[in-house]
């Protein structure tokens, strides 16, 4: 049986047309290459996962030092994070806009994170809402997990939502998401109206594993004077996408290390950037990033001095403070 989900010949074409072929050809490649080889993360050192499985070795430690459950309790200890941003671009119709983001939910990894996260959400007002990749957390088998829990998830954000895909995330996956009401962005934009005035929201396909992602075709799709927020699965396109003038750019990927030392400092990174781009705020030039420890947790249901969170963008323009 293919580890691949079906789809219609109809469904291929349409996201074949949406991410263009070169793309799209690029990416299925590299989904077959994923499973076949059973990678993870699928760079530096997480290619040793061909040859040891690190996810059974660590739930096996925490069982044998007998923290599995208080590993598991900080997980599931999930918190509201206020961000706020001034964005002198910004239309006055958006001051105090509150934009909801939850990413790399991994929604099939532990089931039980899902009503805790609901909850924390109908308690969370919020104008729009984003999840910036990595829904699954297997790359085996079919999804229905996955997209079960993640359609409970789904159902409490604001009907303004949106979605992109990260590297555990099969295109297949598309058409189901977006069946429950959350619009995926492939290297696409959307404009989001309010009062008369918009702003803008591009997003990428997976930059990380995938490298499917055409910024400058998001970015000339925005118009030129717009207040211009990108979400990008992974921070690793910060340079481009500050050279492109994209004013707010959300990640996540690296779940903050998921499982650090006291204070906070990762003990893996599983991408490639500067050490400030691998959790909270930072910035690049004249663009303005924040980069999630993440909602969910990646191969065990673990965290340590680094809690998982929903996070909540509140944008002003400082124009009331000028």
């Amino acid at each position: 049986m293919s580890l691949l989900p079906e789809k219609s010949d109809s469904d291929l074409v349409a996201l074949r047309r949406r991410l263009g072929d070169r793309l799209y050809t690029k990416r299925l490649q590299r989904q077959t290459d994923k499973t076949i080889r059973f990678l993870h993360q699928g760079r530096g050192v997480f290619r040793l996962e061909r040859l040891i499985p690190f996810d059974s070795l660590l739930s096996a430690f925490f069982k044998f030092f007998g923290i599995r459950e208080m590993m598991r309790r900080g997980f599931l200890d999930v918190r509201v994070v206020e961000q706020g941003w001034v964005l002198p671009s910004l239309p006055e119709a958006f001051e105090g806009f509150r934009l909801l983001q939850l990413t790399d939910l991994h929604c099939d990894l532990d089931p039980a994170l899902t009503a805790v996260v609901a909850d924390l959400i109908r308690l969370c007002p919020h104008d729009a809402a984003v999840i910036t990749g990595d829904f699954r957390n297997g790359m085996g088998g079919d999804h229905e997990v996955c997209l079960r829990e993640t359609r409970r998830i789904v159902e409490t954000l604001n009907s303004q939502r949106w979605g992109i895909l990260g590297n555990h995330d099969f295109i297949e996956m598309v058409p189901e998401l977006e069946s429950m009401g959350l619009p995926m962005l492939l290297n696409e934009a959307t404009e989001i109206r309010r009062g008369g005035a918009s702003i803008w929201m591009g997003g990428i396909d997976d930059p990380h594993f995938y490298q499917s992602h055409d910024l400058a075709e998001v970015r000339a799709r925005i118009p030129r004077e717009a207040c211009a927020i990108l979400l990008s699965h992974s921070p690793e396109t910060y340079r481009e996408a500050a050279g492109l003038g994209f004013h707010l750019h959300l990640s996540g990927h690296t779940h903050g290390g998921q499982i650090c030392l006291p204070g906070g400092t990762p003990l893996v990174v599983p991408c490639r950037v500067p050490r400030r781009l691998v959790v909270g705020r930072w910035s690049h030039g004249e663009m303005q990033g924040y980069t999630s420890p993440g909602t969910g947790g990646c191969g065990v249901a673990a965290r340590w001095n680094c809690p998982p969170e929903i996070t909540v963008h509140t944008l002003r323009s400082g124009r009331q403070f000028g």
